[in-house]
């Protein structure tokens, strides 16, 4: 027994060590005080972050821009939540931020991008950079100005030197995944001519589908936002212009149109969509699903089947990328959302893989024109490498569900 406790202590204290070293870099929190006055301010009128790990070497004109993740509001309730949250106040958020995965440091960690300028930029404003309305209600003091907020930044940005930028990636997790399919196009534009830019986007692929009991929520949900953040006038003009703005949030309605080149990361069995998606609380009263949505493991086999069908309208909605040779895609059979800025998932010997080769190995390759990437993974639960998702049911983190 004491032998087994002593076991059990030394791995933990491996597993920080890991930790640790993958996750050893804090990056100061950098204010655009300068956006203030533009109007680009947060939920609660603070000024837009980011955060900031100058390049050196052969990097240092080389820039990666990761978006910030953490979902959306969409009515004055949520909003108003977020505005005491990290997600809608830069007086929330933590001066020192870990970076890992795609924004770490080390080449050991990080090969292809560890020595670029690697900037995380925050997200406070609720619309995936998308919102601006003028107006503040004085009541609730709301301020909609996601697509400020990102115009401010990279302003700040290139006035810092991504004005010299010879190799530029826009890139983001979730809601930021989200962010750099919207902004792509635009993003580029900021660039000098000659640079190479390229946008990447992790767990952003959020599908229109419906839900358990056949309702449409998420792209009721989506319209909510659109409304209440005035994001249509940001939207892709080449979207708006033949389909309701709400479904120009949706990736499959707007990838197609990129110019500049596209790669993304998405697990087929998305976890966040599978939970707010497939089977959202309203859609599920009686929690049937709780269990499934928390560990894979423990769905029952109806529950798999339809899990299995969602994964075929995930990929039917994909094929929206058309066969253009400047997209990657990399999507694993995983339970999984978010898969870049944690290490064990980006790049590690055990991180997951398709065609042999990693996340950071298939997108390192794709952006530098080494090899083209575009992989499918089977279906669930053939894929042995997949780190799978296992949510703690005590915890409910504000970020996550809609």
């Amino acid at each position: 027994m004491v032998n087994g406790t002593v076991q059990q202590w030394i791995y933990s204290l491996v597993t920080l060590l890991i930790i640790f070293r993958s996750e050893g870099l804090f990056v100061n929190i950098t204010y655009v005080l300068s956006g203030v006055a533009k109007g680009a301010v947060c939920l609660d009128g603070s000024p837009p972050a980011y955060h900031h790990d100058k390049g050196h070497g052969t990097g240092v004109n080389s820039w990666l821009i990761q978006m910030e993740g953490g979902g959306w509001c969409n009515n004055l309730t949520t909003c108003l939540f977020r505005k005491n949250t990290r997600l809608g106040s830069s007086k929330r958020m933590v001066e020192n931020l870990a970076f890992s995965g795609i924004l770490s440091n080390m080449p050991q960690f990080n090969p292809d991008f560890y020595n670029w300028n690697r900037v995380k930029v925050r997200y406070c404003d609720g619309s995936s950079f998308t919102g601006d309305v003028q107006a503040v209600n004085p009541i609730t003091n709301l301020h909609f100005r996601g697509a400020r907020i990102f115009l401010a930044v990279m302003e700040d940005l290139l006035a810092k030197g991504m004005k010299n930028a010879e190799n530029a990636i826009l890139s983001g997790c979730s809601a930021g995944g989200l962010t750099s399919i919207l902004h792509c196009d635009s993003f580029k534009a900021l660039l000098p001519m000659g640079a190479k830019v390229k946008c990447f986007s992790d767990a952003g692929y959020f599908v229109n589908a419906r839900d358990i009991s056949g309702a449409p929520h998420i792209e009721e949900y989506f319209r909510d936002v659109v409304s209440l953040h005035g994001s249509a006038k940001n939207l892709p003009a080449v979207c708006t212009s033949r389909l309701k703005p709400d479904l120009c949030l949706f990736p499959q309605n707007v990838a197609q149109h990129v110019r500049t080149p596209l790669f993304l990361v998405n697990a087929a069995y998305d976890s966040w969509q599978i939970k707010n998606i497939l089977a959202p609380g309203v859609a599920d009263p009686h929690g049937f699903w709780l269990n499934c949505k928390l560990d894979i493991l423990k769905c029952s086999s109806r529950q798999l089947q339809i899990i299995q069908g969602y994964r075929l309208g995930f990929l039917r909605a994909l094929n929206a990328l058309g066969p253009s040779s400047s997209r990657g895609y990399f999507i694993n059979s995983c339970y999984a959302h978010c898969q870049t800025e944690v290490q064990e998932t980006w790049y590690r010997a055990d991180s997951p893989k398709l065609a042999n080769k990693t996340i950071a190995k298939a997108l390192g390759d794709w952006f530098y024109d080494k090899n083209p990437f575009q992989k499918i993974d089977c279906p669930y639960p053939c894929d042995k490498t997949c780190h799978n998702r296992v949510s703690d049911p005590n915890v409910h983190p504000f970020d996550i569900d809609i």
